[in-house]
Parts: C-alpha cells; sequence; structure tokens
C-alpha cells in the first residue's frame, strides 16, 4: 500500500518507520523543506535521536503523492490540522482510507481533529482515529505498544487495524470515535495538572487523586458528548492517561513541572520546545465543558492557571476545598 504520512514531527516519523516496517510504501511529509532534507541526508529525525530511518522512505515538502496515495495519515500538531487538511484536499482522491493520529481538540470551534478534517476535504474519505499510550519515542524503538482504531464504519477501522499491525504494535478497533478522541484529548490536560502537582512537590498521593478524579470528569464529558462510558477505561482513555501522566516523555507533563516549579506557560513550552498539546486542550475542553454544562474542576483550574495566570498554590486551595460529596455519586460507569 502507498502511504502519505502528513507531519514529520516524532508521532509521524516513528508512524513512518512502523508502516515502513510492514511493508508498504511510505513518503513523510514536512511543512518545511528543510526539515525533509534534513532527514534525507542523516537518516534521522532530530525528535527521535538515535532512530535510523530506513532508506526506503521518501521525504517530500509538497503534497503531490497524497495523489497516488491510497491512505493518508495526519500528524501534524493539531493546531495545524485544518490548514494542512485544506492544503491537502485538492491531491486527495475520493474514497482514499484517511487517519487522523492527532490528539486534540480545535480551539475554536471545538471540533474533534476527524471532524475538522472531514470538513476541509468535503466529506469524500471516511476518517479513522488512531490513539492510545504511544509515546513516538518507544514507538520508534520497536517497544510494544498497544492502540485503538477508531471509526463508526467497521471496515474502515479493521482496514486500519490491518495497516498498522505488528508484532510489537497490537491495534483494537472500536466504533465510539467521539470517546476515543475526546479521551486523548483531554488527558493531556490532566498530565499537564499532574505535572504540576510533581513540580510543586506534592507526590504520589496527590498525583493519583489529580489522575482518578480528572478520569472521572474525562468520562463525564465524553459521555455528555455522545461518548460511551466503556471507551474511558479503554486504551484511549485510562491507558493513555497513565501514560502520559507517569512519563517523562510526556510533553504536557514536562510542562507541567517547570510550571509548578513557577515558570509562566509560555516559559514552560518554550523550554520544552515542541507542542504541548495540553495547553490548547485546557482552552478547548473548557469551552466544551461550559458549552455542555458539564461540571470538570480539574480542566477548569488548568485554564485558570494557563489562561489567566492564577497561582497554581490557590487552584489547589481550591480544588482540595470543595464541598464534600460521596464518590458513587459522581461515577462514571
Amino acid at each position: 500500500m502507498k502511504i502519505t504520512v502528513l507531519g514529520s514531527g516524532g508521532w509521524g516519523t516513528a508512524l513512518s518507520i512502523l508502516l515502513h516496517d510492514n511493508g508498504h510504501r511510505v513518503t513523510l511529509w514536512s511543512y518545511e523543506a528543510q526539515e525533509a532534507e534534513v532527514m534525507r541526508t542523516t537518516r534521522e529525525n532530530p525528535m527521535l535521536k538515535g532512530v535510523l530511518l530506513p532508506e526506503g522512505i521518501t521525504f517530500v515538502s509538497d503534497f503531490d503523492s497524497v495523489r497516488e496515495s491510497d491512505m493518508v495519515v495526519f500528524a501534524t500538531p493539531s493546531f495545524a490540522v485544518r490548514q494542512t487538511a485544506k492544503n491537502a484536499a485538492p491531491f486527495l482522491r475520493p474514497g482514499t482510507a484517511v487517519v487522523s493520529v492527532t490528539k486534540g481538540i480545535e480551539g475554536k470551534t471545538g471540533l474533534r481533529m476527524t471532524e475538522v478534517i472531514r470538513q476541509e476535504i468535503n466529506d469524500c474519505c471516511q476518517v479513522v482515529a488512531l490513539s492510545g499510550p504511544s509515546h513516538a519515542e518507544e514507538v520508534g524503538r520497536k517497544v510494544p505498544t498497544g492502540v485503538v482504531a477508531a471509526c463508526a464504519d467497521l471496515k474502515a477501522a479493521e482496514l486500519v487495524q490491518d495497516v498498522f499491525m505488528s508484532p510489537v504494535f497490537r491495534v483494537y478497533t472500536n466504533p465510539d470515535i467521539v470517546g476515543v478522541e475526546l479521551g486523548g484529548a483531554l488527558k493531556n490536560i490532566i498530565a499537564l495538572c499532574c505535572g504540576v502537582s510533581d513540580g510543586m512537590g506534592l507526590g504520589d498521593n496527590t498525583k493519583a487523586l489529580m489522575m482518578t478524579r480528572g478520569m472521572t470528569e474525562m468520562a463525564r464529558l465524553g459521555v455528555a458528548l455522545g461518548g460511551r462510558s466503556e471507551t474511558f477505561a479503554g486504551l484511549s482513555g485510562m491507558g493513555d492517561l497513565i501514560v502520559t501522566c507517569t512519563s517523562m516523555h510526556s510533553r504536557n507533563r514536562r510542562a507541567g513541572i517547570l510550571i509548578g516549579k513557577g515558570e509562566s506557560a509560555q516559559q514552560a513550552m518554550k523550554e520544552v520546545g515542541a507542542t504541548v498539546e495540553g495547553y490548547y486542550a485546557a482552552e478547548s475542553g473548557h469551552m466544551l465543558a461550559e458549552r455542555a454544562g458539564v461540571e470538570m474542576p480539574i480542566c477548569r483550574s488548568a485554564y485558570e492557571v494557563l489562561y489567566e495566570g492564577r497561582p497554581v498554590q490557590h487552584v489547589l486551595e481550591d480544588l482540595m476545598g470543595r464541598q464534600k460529596r460521596g464518590e458513587a455519586d459522581e461515577s462514571w460507569l
């Protein structure tokens, strides 16, 4: 199969290697021609240091390869998905398999990434979401990983399952694309908050509290927006939450640690040096919660710190001082 991966960050590059190893003809697109040339000549992506890029992968900065592709994978940061889809649309053949591996919610519209892509390509293709606990650094080194291919059309999800599945990359299918995409986006907010907790030196108890109650918030909003509660107990929910909240591979956690130590959000993101999706998700997730009338105190607190400049200590005091209640009163299962 001919596959074009749009987005040459760590995740797009790791998946390109995986797809190449699975026997497919892979073209990796970069926004900047210089990036494509660096990878072509050095056979390495600076974001995946030490991982050799196979000779069979082609590197480009134009969209011509999309014309001949049987599958197109969107792997850009969430803020770039709409423009990338708009630019790729004229080259996309109707019926081409399209996959979104970007975890995010569009800021102004509140749309999930597959919805953004479908708008820009005028619904000419089925779009599948691929999500789960999958650090690019580990996928690139062939560390065993499990993810979910989600689409209401089971055949489309099964095609993606077949294409990506390998001895080190297990793919499950799920018809709940709403829950899968929201889980992948919202967990970035909780991971950033867990990083703040770590940066403040609050310990494991606090992080466990943040993760567990954060999952409750994620599922509460997901169900309100049409997702299934059980999806949030799976790989794209709890699985992705665990890995993103606990690993130093996580940009969200690393940025949160810096904020917890006193740096501003902008300083933290600059120091991390790559896209911190939790920053953008905090705004869009807060907007969706307000629109749906769903209570999400942790996510709201993240928004207040990141966008309103509230001190993290004040936010923590507010969270811990909330009105008492029974845990089962807010059960999401």
